[in-house]
C-alpha cells in the first residue's frame, strides 16, 4: 500500500507535467498551516527558476487536477504554493484499504536481513540498576520494530561476566568460607550443584570485595591472581564462576521479565575468549598491529578524521586483553554464528570513541563482509530533577526492581482512589500502567539525548505520556464493547465533521511514522505520532455521538473509525513494549 504523500505527489506530478514543467518538483509535503489545507506543494517555486516564470504562474497551471479523486479542493496562492484538502470519499477508501491489511497497509522489508542487536550489557555478580534501564528499554523496542518489518533479529544481551568482578568474589569466598571443595586443589570429585550463596548474599560479595581491593594491596593482588587463574581454567575456580552466572542470569531475568525485555541469547564475555586467538592472528598477519611500550596495538587514524582518534589497543605490556579485545572477538563469533547483515550496539554515549575504534579495526582485518552494518547508537543519560544523573534520596544508585516497585505503588495508589478496577485485576492492571509510564517516559526522548526523569509527569493520566495514551486505548474499548452491530462487518464512510476528518488524516499517517523509526531506528517518533493520535480520537469521541449516532450506516462507520484506531494504537505500543489493560 503507497504512502499517501507518494499518492498525493504522483497526481502533482503529472499535474506539473501536462502544463509543460516536467515533474521533478511535484512533492507533496503535510501542510504547516493545517488552518488553510492539508496538504502543500512548494515545487512552482524552484521550478520558476529554470522556466523564468512566476511561481504562482506555474502553481495555477499544476492546479489543474481535473478529475482527480483524490482532492476536495487545490488551489494556488501567491507566491507559488499549492494548498491541497483531501477528499473524504478518497480518505475513506484509503482507510479502508488500511483496515483490510493485516499489517494496516504498511509494507515488510522487501530483503529481510539478520541483525545482531546487543542491548543490556549488565554485569554478572551485580544488582540491575537505573543505568541498565535505557539501554534494555530501546533495545527491546529496537527489536521489536525491526522484527515486525520483516527482519531476523538476535537479541544478545552480552553479559560482562569475564572480568576482575570474578577473581574479587572468589578471593573474598576464599576468605569468607576456606573449606569450600573450590579452594582444596586436591579435590577430584563432583562439585556441589548448589551455589554456596544466595543472590543477596552475592550482591553483598562483590562491592565489599571491591572496596577491600582499594585499601588491601595484597587482596587485590589475589583477586588479579584468582582472575588470571579462573581464566586459566582452574577447575575449583571454573566451578564457582558457573554458580555466580547461574545465580545472576536467573536474577536477571526475573528482573527483565518485569519490564518485559527478553533476550535470544544470554552470551558473555567469556563466550568470546576462544575466538580471542584467531582475531589476534587476523590482525597481525594482515600486519595491522604494531608495538607501542609494549603493548599490542592498531593505529586507526585517518588522513581525513578532523580529531584525533587514539590506536586500539588489543593487548597491554603486562599481557592482558581489554574490552577492545573481547568486543573485536565477538564481532568474529558473530559472524561466524549468524552471518549477521548488521551488527547494531546500544550502549552509554560515553562509549562512542570505544566502538568508533573496534568498527574500525573490524573493517581494516575484514573481519566482517564489507557489506556488514556495524552501528553504535550511544544513548543520553537518565537525570534527576536537578539535571544530574538520577540517585535515590540516599544518594546512591537507584536498583531497577526498586525503580518498578516505586512507580508501580504510585500507580496503585492513583487506582485505588479512582475505584475503577476490581482487586483481583488491580496488581496486574497497575503493573501495565507502571511499564506504559516508565517506557513511554524513556522512549519519547530521542536515545541519543539525556532526559529528566519525573515520575509525577511520567505516571499522569494526562498529557504526553504512557498511561494517557493507555487511557485513550480504554476508553476505545469501552465504546465498541457498548455496540449492538457486527464490528467486523461495520464499513468505514466519507467524514461528517472536522473531528472525524483530523482523526482519518492522522490515522493515514500511520504507514509514514512507523517507516520512519523503522528507517532510523527511532522508537520516539512513534511516540510522537500516537500521541497525536490518542488527542485527535479523544476530541473525536468527545464531540461526537457514536453510539447514541440514530442512522445505522453512520453510526456503524464511526464504529469502524474507533476499531481502526483502536488497532494503530495498540499496534504502535506494542513495538513500543507495553500493552493496554482492559480498564483503568
Amino acid at each position: 500500500m503507497d504512502q499517501l504523500a507518494d499518492l498525493i505527489s504522483r497526481q502533482l506530478a503529472g499535474a506539473f507535467e501536462r502544463a509543460g514543467y516536467g515533474d521533478a518538483d511535484a512533492r507533496a509535503t503535510l501542510s504547516n498551516r493545517p488552518d488553510l489545507c492539508e496538504y502543500q506543494c512548494n515545487g512552482a517555486l524552484p521550478a520558476a527558476k529554470r522556466y523564468h516564470k512566476a511561481p504562482i504562474q506555474i502553481a495555477q497551471a499544476a492546479a489543474e487536477l481535473s478529475g482527480c479523486e483524490l482532492f476536495e479542493r487545490v488551489e494556488a496562492v501567491n507566491p507559488g504554493f499549492l494548498n491541497m484538502k483531501l477528499s473524504g470519499a478518497f480518505l475513506a477508501q484509503y482507510l479502508t484499504e488500511m483496515a483490510e491489511s493485516d499489517r494496516l497497509g504498511v509494507p515488510a522489508e522487501p530483503t529481510p536481513k539478520t541483525i545482531v542487536l546487543d542491548y543490556g550489557g549488565p554485569n554478572v555478580a551485580k544488582p540491575l540498576h537505573i543505568g541498565h534501564l535505557r539501554s534494555a528499554i530501546i533495545g527491546e523496542s529496537v527489536k521489536r520494530i525491526d522484527r515486525w518489518f520483516g527482519n531476523k533479529v538476535i537479541g544478545d544481551i552480552h553479559l560482562g561476566d569475564w572480568g576482575l568482578q570474578m577473581g574479587l568474589i572468589i578471593a573474598q569466598l576464599q576468605d569468607d568460607q576456606p573449606d569450600l571443595p573450590y579452594f582444596d586443589d586436591s579435590f577430584t570429585g563432583d562439585y556441589p550443584e548448589t551455589a554456596p550463596f544466595t543472590i543477596s548474599e552475592l550482591e553483598k560479595i562483590y562491592p565489599a570485595a571491591s572496596a577491600r581491593s582499594k585499601e588491601d594491596e595484597a587482596f587485590a593482588a589475589r583477586a588479579h591472581d584468582a582472575t588470571y587463574q579462573l581464566q586459566s581454567g582452574k577447575r575449583g575456580y571454573r566451578a564457582l564462576w558457573r554458580h555466580i552466572l547461574n545465580v545472576s542470569v536467573a536474577d536477571m531475568k526475573r528482573n527483565y521479565e518485569k519490564l518485559d525485555v527478553h533476550f535470544d541469547v544470554w552470551l558473555g564475555e567469556s563466550d568470546a575468549q576462544p575466538y580471542i586467538p584467531k582475531m589476534l592472528k587476523i590482525v597481525e598477519e594482515k600486519h595491522l598491529a604494531v608495538r607501542s611500550e609494549g603493548a599490542l596495538v592498531v593505529p586507526v587514524q585517518e588522513d581525513t578524521d578532523t580529531k584525533d582518534i587514539p590506536p586500539c589497543i588489543l593487548v597491554k605490556s603486562d599481557g592482558a586483553t581489554l574490552y577492545a579485545t573481547t568486543d573485536l572477538a565477538t564481532i568474529l563469533q558473530r559472524e561466524e554464528d549468524f552471518h549477521p547483515d548488521r551488527i547494531f550496539y546500544l550502549t552509554d554515549k560515553r562509549q562512542n570513541l570505544h566502538f568508533e575504534q573496534v568498527f574500525r579495526v573490524a573493517r581494516k582485518a575484514k573481519l566482517v563482509p564489507d557489506t556488514t552494518e556495524l552501528q553504535h547508537v550511544g544513548f543520553g543519560t537518565m537525570n534527576g530533577k536537578d539535571g544530574k544523573p538520577f540517585k535515590t534520596r540516599a544518594g546512591g544508585v537507584m536498583r531497577l526492581e526498586t525503580l518498578i516497585a516505586e512507580i508501580t505503588d504510585f500507580i496503585r495508589e492513583k487506582i485505588t482512589e479512582n475505584q475503577t478496577v476490581s482487586d483481583d485485576e488491580l496488581e496486574k492492571t497497575a503493573g501495565m500502567i507502571a511499564l506504559a509510564a516508565l517506557k513511554y517516559g524513556d522512549l519519547s526522548n530521542l536515545a541519543t539525548k539525556d532526559y529528566v526523569f519525573d515520575l509525577d509527569r511520567f505516571a499522569s493520566f494526562e498529557g504526553n505520556t504512557g498511561p494517557y495514551i493507555l487511557y485513550t486505548i480504554v476508553r476505545i474499548k469501552s465504546i465498541l464493547a457498548k455496540y449492538d452491530g457486527d464490528v467486523s462487518q461495520a464499513k468505514l464512510l466519507a467524514p461528517t465533521s472536522q473531528e472525524q476528518k483530523d482523526l482519518m488524516l492522522v490515522l493515514s499517517r500511520l504507514q509514514d511514522s512507523l517507516l520512519a523509526a523503522y528507517r532510523d531506528s527511532l522508537p520516539n517518533v512513534i511516540c510522537a505520532y500516537i500521541y497525536e493520535l490518542a488527542g485527535a480520537a479523544n476530541k473525536f469521541y468527545h464531540d461526537v455521538r457514536i453510539i447514541t449516532e440514530p442512522d445505522p450506516a453512520q453510526k456503524a462507520s464511526y464504529v469502524a473509525l474507533m476499531t481502526l484506531t483502536r488497532r494503530a494504537l495498540e499496534t504502535c505500543i506494542d513495538l513500543l513494549g507495553f500493552s493496554a489493560p482492559d480498564k483503568m
